[in-house]
């Protein structure tokens, strides 16, 4: 067990543990809090106690047989600065997105584009949850080397190529040793998934993009993005 999961475990149930994972991990919260939000903060914003209560509710809720620690306190600190962010409804920048880019139904596939308009609101949702979502897939998506934005060049159009980029996902989500992988190293586990799901592994290497995404996407706090991946979610549930 990692040094940083073992202090996880133990501060769930010793006050004095919980304060030292903070005192020795608040570099880690301000880093992944500046991460979120795209600029600099310190302990006397706001934003540094939303992303330390969310620390302190990954300890509680944290289980050390489903991955490292330190990727789910990532994950739960982003998750609430985003509800943070949508309460208090101040965002930087305004983001729009054809939806038909994770979409299965669009009968005009080859039009499929993602277009950012700095400044203009998306009338459709005016709680600014998609605008939201996309800001924090960016963040995800750049660990990974590509942009939100790289989808719309890299989407699977046929329906055979759609049917085995969903088998991949639904076989990373349902194996926790594959998505803890993904998530640990940044890569694509491929030789396991060409295995596992029995997809090419040129069908894997082509929408490489394609899938990390919609698997960081579907296995995250992704509800808006996820809508528009009906096909890979009935993958799922077979």
């Amino acid at each position: 067990m990692r040094e940083l999961d073992r202090l996880a475990v133990e501060a769930a149930l010793d006050e004095r543990a919980l304060e030292r994972l903070i005192e020795e991990n608040e570099g880690l919260i301000l880093d992944c809090a500046r991460k979120v939000l795209n600029r600099y903060i310190t302990k006397s914003d706001d934003e540094w106690s939303v992303a330390l209560g969310a620390l302190v509710q990954a300890v509680r809720s944290y289980d050390c047989g489903k991955g490292a620690f330190f990727s789910f306190t990532q994950t739960v600190i982003r998750r609430r600065l985003i509800d943070y962010l949508r309460e208090q409804k101040r965002w930087g920048r305004e983001v729009s997105v054809d939806p038909a880019l994770f979409s299965a139904d669009s009968e005009r596939e080859e039009d499929l584009a993602v277009k950012i308009e700095v400044g203009k609101k998306i009338s459709e949702r005016p709680d600014m949850s998609l605008k939201l979502e996309i800001e924090a897939a960016e963040k995800d998506f750049s660990e990974y080397g590509f942009t939100f934005f790289d989808l719309a060049s890299c989407s699977p159009k046929a329906e055979k190529t759609k049917s085995a980029c969903a088998k991949a996902v639904a076989c990373i989500i349902k194996n926790p040793i594959l998505l803890n992988e993904l998530k640990e190293n940044k890569q694509l586990p491929i030789k396991a998934i060409e295995k596992c799901a029995g997809v090419p592994r040129k069908i894997l290497d082509r929408h490489r993009k394609y899938i990390i995404a919609a698997t960081m996407i579907l296995s995250g706090e992704y509800p808006c993005l996820a809508e528009h991946m009906r096909y890979i979610r009935k993958e799922l549930e077979k």
